[in-house]
């Protein structure tokens, strides 16, 4: 079972496991779907008086700090009990590519080369924050996260989060065809 749970799954399982999240959340009363605002309830539970923003009764929304904890768990034994020791199949074109760039190692879901902390430097420390302060802006500008817009949104089909999608969608496209590049010559 676990040798089964550890290799990656097609999208013809993992897409509609992940939409059947929709009919579940509209069955338990039409909660939301996202996690960008958690941090809000996180916030209103242990910062009430810093702005009437957080005066709000938090715990109506515990389910989905609950949610939040289940993913970032979900994440920790997926890592390190499940994680699938083969290299991911890539493209021969993007190992090319990626070679380009001075990333060689292909093990595991994610280049090591990229996503280590004894690769972090100063550059990319700032990169970083840079790039999580216009995430966390951009989260709230479009009042939702990518899975909260793309996921539930347009299961809705909210005009809203259909712009909101295919401005993700052009933000991903910028994103790694201008400044990756750019960021990692």
């Amino acid at each position: 079972m676990l040798e089964f749970l550890s290799q990656p799954w097609p999208w013809y399982v993992a897409g509609p496991l992940i939409g059947l999240m929709i009919p579940l959340l509209l069955i338990a009363g039409n909660k939301p779907f996202g996690v960008s605002s958690s941090l809000r309830h996180i916030c209103a539970a242990a910062l009430p008086k810093i702005s009437d923003y957080f005066k709000y009764d938090w715990k109506e929304k515990i389910w989905n700090l609950l949610f939040v904890l289940g993913i970032i768990l979900g994440g920790f034994i997926g890592a390190y009990f499940l994680a699938n020791p083969n290299a991911i199949d890539i493209s021969p074109e993007t190992k090319s590519l990626l070679n380009g760039w001075g990333i060689t190692n292909f093990e595991g879901y994610i280049p090591a080369q990229l996503f280590d902390w004894n690769n972090l430097n100063s550059s990319s420390l700032i990169l970083l924050i840079i790039g999580g302060l216009l995430i966390g802006f951009g989260t709230r500008y479009a009042n939702g996260c990518t899975s909260g817009h793309s996921i539930y949104g347009l299961s809705q089909l909210s005009w809203v989060s259909l712009v909101a999608t295919i401005g993700f969608f052009i933000g991903g496209l910028i994103a790694s065809w201008i400044l990756l590049p750019l960021i990692l010559s």
